[in-house]
């Protein structure tokens, strides 16, 4: 059923869902798997011990499953999976996970990866993610749900983005990043909450109202940013709140981004 152009390379022991659609010069390799629906544009490169879901569409010299770009990697066997509804445009690369990292890089579902961004080795994201062009998301690195990485920004390994944040276009993040944070451009700068995301999301205006009384307090409150989270959480029963402050409480391998850091 699926409609393969007489160009393409499909290597013995690669699995083709219904319906794909795989274009010329593109090149499947023998641990691939494809969901039903998968489109490959053109010169599209799909290798490693990768899954693609169902009804993604990538988008002409995207090269996803590559081995990864670390010196430490020594072709143990490692994976990429890639969710449902993507969208890989071009020259998008991805690579697979490393022993150290976990064995896997996974993506979420509904995402957008806009032309010429890498996602790095043990990443883990989301759904519903968009990274906007030539952005670069390092090793290791935890992007949640709904969050949004602007242009030319990089995201420095093992950093962890929460979910619904926002970084602005050329922000060089080395810190994690609360949920729903705005990270601002070149700077780097947690500057405030994600409000357009916020109100888009439909979010309540009792929740905005204490997601901002929050991020007042973690921002311009007395002592420490962690004893300034002790204090929003014993004064809130908020679910967002509460979420601010347990991706704060979690374990991290890096410091945080501070209000006005």
């Amino acid at each position: 059923m699926s409609r393969i152009h007489p160009s393409a390379v499909i290597e013995e022991g690669a699995q083709i869902g219904r319906d794909c659609v795989i274009g010329p010069f593109c090149w499947v390799g023998p641990n691939v798997v494809l969901g039903d629906r998968v489109e490959l544009k053109s010169h599209v490169v799909l290798t490693g011990n990768t899954t693609i879901g169902e009804d993604t569409v990538i988008f002409n010299f995207a090269v996803v499953g590559e081995i990864p770009q670390d010196k430490k990697f020594g072709g143990e066997e490692t994976r990429l999976e890639i969710g449902a509804r993507n969208r890989i445009r071009e020259h998008v690369t991805i690579n697979t996970g490393t022993a150290g990292g976990g064995g896997v890089t996974r993506i979420g579902n509904d995402g957008l990866f806009m032309a010429g961004c890498h996602i790095a080795h043990d990443a883990q994201v989301g759904d519903r993610v968009i990274v906007v062009n030539n952005v670069a998301i390092a090793g290791h690195v935890v992007l949640e749900d709904d969050v949004i990485v602007g242009g030319l920004a990089g995201v420095h390994q093992w950093v962890r983005v929460g979910r619904g944040a926002i970084i602005g276009g050329l922000a060089k993040v080395t810190h994690d990043v609360i949920p729903y944070g705005l990270v601002n451009s070149d700077s780097g700068v947690l500057a405030g909450l994600n409000l357009v995301g916020l109100k888009r999301a439909g979010l309540p205006r009792a929740d905005i109202s204490a997601l901002r009384a929050a991020f007042k307090e973690l921002s311009e409150g007395d002592g420490t940013f962690l004893e300034r989270v002790d204090r929003v959480a014993e004064g809130t029963d908020n679910a967002y709140v509460c979420e601010i402050v347990d991706f704060v409480r979690a374990h991290s391998d890096r410091s945080f981004l501070t209000p006005g850091a």
